[in-house]
């Protein structure tokens, strides 16, 4: 093996950000509407919305919200709608004794699936869009699917609950499922794509409205309706609470691919950010309206928030990725979040000189962790490599 310097250290993206001081939120374009659903792309352009409340579309924007389309899903009462990486492939549910759709053309066009009419209360995708996880609470029951929603399973040994949110890890795997009950539900999840379920047993019994999770599962959050709001470092296993204001409506989460920047939204017109995992949350500056559904990008550096009978709102701050790298056999494998603004690999011999030259290898996203990848043959004893905006 090739005996070799990895001269990286401080050799990041050249930018600073304080995600927890940026709270500026932007109206979008688009329409008033009972917003309850809302999903994003990894690099957060590519989204999707609709609202709870009869006729209502489905609404696509490819310039991360700057103008939106309404799609051609029949109008109805949607109440949860997932996407993958790429934005390309979508899932959508509805309430009311509904159907799921589906759609591999980013909205363009949709198809009903095979699964049941239920109260579908809430899907979830992989990040390749073929592991699907749906949820009711009427007849109260799980669904999944392993090959886009063209055939779906029922989870028969998931208890029969009134199923309210559900998450997924980015390869489909890793699963976590929350249901409602009047005197508290139960957080559920499952290590083989919905195979088998178990119970959160260390998670307490609260009226849960939404759960989110990192991209290998490990990292989870969920919100109470009147409760709380509690996060997880290991698959759910433990549970500790949060520093927020309890009884808030807490109604809905979202986080980034590796679990350290959470945004939760609250019915009674409060946000909250954190980019510790939960360990210190920054309240927003945000108007006092209805806020229902929430979306990241996989940095967390943009977000996308609905409004009950309002608009959808969003915030962007500015990414500052971290650059990693690992040695592969003879190469080097540089790998960091996909970012939300767009960054080149740049290399030099010289820290000294500004002859800075871009790496010509196309980077490749990895699925499992939302990550692009370089794998570059190194041809010195030592280099620097840094991540810039082109």
């Amino acid at each position: 093996m090739t005996n070799f310097r990895i001269l990286l250290a401080a050799s990041t993206a050249l930018l600073t950000a304080n995600f927890a001081l940026a709270q500026t939120w932007t109206k979008t374009s688009a329409p008033t509407n009972n917003w309850v659903c809302i999903a994003s792309s990894a690099d957060g352009r590519g989204l999707a919305a609709s609202g709870y409340r009869l006729n209502i579309p489905i609404y696509t924007s490819t310039n991360s919200g700057d103008t939106w389309t309404t799609t051609s899903a029949p109008s109805n009462t949607w109440s949860s709608i997932a996407s993958s990486a790429d934005g390309s492939r979508l899932v959508a549910v509805q309430y009311s004794g509904g159907w799921i759709y589906t759609s591999t053309n980013a909205g363009v066009t949709w198809i009903s699936n095979s699964a049941p009419q239920a109260n579908w209360t809430s899907v979830a995708s992989s990040e390749d869009g073929n592991k699907l996880v749906a949820v009711n609470n009427f007849p109260e029951t799980i669904y999944t699917s392993t090959n886009g929603g063209t055939i779906w399973t029922q989870a028969t040994n998931a208890p029969v609950a009134m199923w309210q949110g559900v998450a997924s890890s980015a390869d489909g795997s890793k699963l976590v499922a929350s249901f409602f009950l009047p005197n508290g539900g139960r957080i559920y999840t499952s290590t083989n794509s919905g195979i088998t379920w178990s119970p959160a047993t260390n998670a307490p019994n609260a009226n849960w409205s939404s759960v989110a999770s990192s991209a290998d599962g490990t990292k989870l959050v969920t919100v109470a309706n009147g409760g709380n709001i509690y996060t997880s470092t290991n698959s759910g296993n433990a549970w500790v609470t949060n520093s927020l204001p309890p009884n808030s409506s807490w109604y809905a989460c979202a986080s980034s691919a590796d679990g350290s920047k959470l945004v939760v939204v609250a019915q009674k017109g409060l946000i909250y950010t954190t980019t510790n995992s939960g360990a210190v949350w920054i309240s927003n500056n945000v108007p006092a309206l209805a806020w229902q559904c929430v979306a990241s990008s996989s940095d967390g550096s943009k977000l996308l928030a609905g409004v009950g009978n309002g608009g959808i709102w969003t915030s962007q701050t500015t990414p500052s990725p971290q650059l990693n790298v690992l040695p592969a056999d003879t190469n080097l494998k540089f790998s960091w979040t996909l970012p939300s603004t767009n960054f080149v690999l740049q290399q030099s011999l010289d820290l000294g000189t500004t002859n800075w030259t871009d790496v010509t290898n196309v980077p490749a996203l990895n699925l499992t962790n939302l990550q692009d990848e370089v794998v570059l043959s190194p041809t010195n004893n030592s280099g620097f490599f840094r991540l810039k905006t082109p």
